[in-house]
């Protein structure tokens, strides 16, 4: 298993829509999958809280209350996470 997920690795330097693609139609379809992917790379500092509610569908207030409940550690915003949200959001506006 591991040389597939390598190959598709290296697809995705040349043909990263296809790779992209197929990659969203696994997580869609298997929701369980979709949901260790993202609560693997919040615990491993790759996304956000918020990023990972997002990709779940949640808003993050519910999703930390999940996280809470299942004993994954939530990591708090600091000061410099809320300025950059807020510097965000007024891009938006």
């Amino acid at each position: 298993m591991l040389w597939k997920i390598e190959e598709l690795n290296n697809i995705s330097h040349s043909k990263p829509d296809i790779v992209e693609h197929a990659l969203d139609k696994l997580l869609n379809d298997n929701p369980d999958i979709k949901r260790a992917v993202v609560v693997n790379a919040y615990l491993d500092k790759k996304i956000n809280l918020s990023k990972a509610a997002e990709e779940l569908g949640l808003n993050r207030l519910e999703l930390e209350r999940q996280f809470e409940s299942e004993g994954i550690p939530v990591r708090r915003l600091t000061d410099e996470d809320i300025r950059a949200e807020v510097k965000a959001v007024k891009k938006w506006e």
